[in-house]
């Protein structure tokens, strides 16, 4: 499977075009606008990161594209395919987290990447990875359900097995093995992703990108006003500190940035604005807090 220069622009036009759609939704959604700063990578590339701090309804959040390259494959960056470290590479996505202030409110990240390599006499070898995921800290069955819902349908068009592969995917990936508890109510996760022809995988995930306004907003739109208090905040900053320690123990392309050169501050975006820590801390049987922790902090079917 071969791509060409002009797929790798179209690739680029696509998550471009992405980014301002779906900024363009979220400053619509808070009132406020996102910070535009656009950098330059040394080593090759660059990107802009579009930024949100002390928004109405995000406290924080990053919607960054970065399209970067290298002369040398990291062999971390090439774990599934060790034939193509040392490679010249090629790196382009779009990736976001947003941490709403309401607790009610689940963070969300999600993230649509292209990843080629190259070797002289060798054909390029090329995959796209992505998907989304959803960490409630005040859960909501049916928040998850619709989440999972638009997930599945945006995949449903290119493999009835793509949506079952990918949420397994994303409970195997986004689990915490320190704690031995997943990092939220899951979604879509796929890496390394070639199975199809250039044109239909590209085709998936776009529809991955396109879906995930529709995935998110509604949750947004219909727990933004709902009131909450000092306790409902604390437990926000605890629960976060999940956040922090699976992007830099476990995430993969946290990991593969910083080890690759690229830029701190784009790569740690996603990092939530407030956090704590709490020495062997157990919610209150009964309480909300603790169904969070039986009832969506588990690997289930959500459809």
């Amino acid at each position: 499977m071969t791509t060409s220069p002009n797929a790798t622009s179209s690739v680029k036009a696509y998550l471009q075009d992405l980014q301002h759609r779906i900024v363009t939704a979220l400053e619509q959604a808070d009132g406020k606008s996102f910070l535009s700063d656009s950098w330059v990578r040394p080593e090759g590339g660059g990107g802009t990161s579009r930024l949100l701090e002390e928004g109405n309804v995000l406290e924080r959040g990053g919607v960054g594209f970065s399209h970067v390259m290298g002369k040398n494959l990291p062999p971390s960056a090439a774990a599934n395919r060790p034939h193509i470290a040392g490679r010249e590479w090629e790196a382009m996505g779009v990736s976001l987290v947003l941490h709403p202030r309401n607790p009610y409110i689940p963070t969300v990240h999600m993230n649509v990447r292209f990843f080629t390599t190259h070797a002289e006499g060798e054909e390029p070898v090329w995959w796209f990875g992505g998907g989304m995921d959803l960490t409630p800290y005040y859960g909501f069955a049916e928040d998850a359900q619709h989440f999972h819902r638009t997930c599945r349908d945006a995949l449903a068009p290119y493999g009835e097995d793509l949506y079952p592969r990918f949420k397994k995917w994303c409970d195997e990936y986004f689990y915490l093995k320190h704690r031995q508890e997943p990092r939220g109510a899951g979604g879509i996760f796929f890496d390394d992703f070639n199975a199809l022809p250039f044109d239909q995988a590209f085709a998936m995930q776009r529809s991955v990108g396109d879906a995930f306004l529709d995935a998110y907003l509604p949750i947004l739109q219909a727990r933004r006003d709902m009131p909450y208090g000092e306790r409902e905040r604390d437990f926000q900053a605890y629960r976060r500190g999940r956040y922090v320690e699976f992007n830099l123990v476990f995430d993969r392309g946290t990991l593969f940035g910083l080890q690759s050169g690229g830029r701190t501050e784009s790569i740690l975006m996603s990092m939530p604005p407030l956090v704590k820590w709490r020495y062997n801390w157990q919610p209150e049987p009964g309480s909300a807090e603790a169904r969070l922790y039986s009832d969506f902090l588990v690997h289930k079917e959500w459809l």
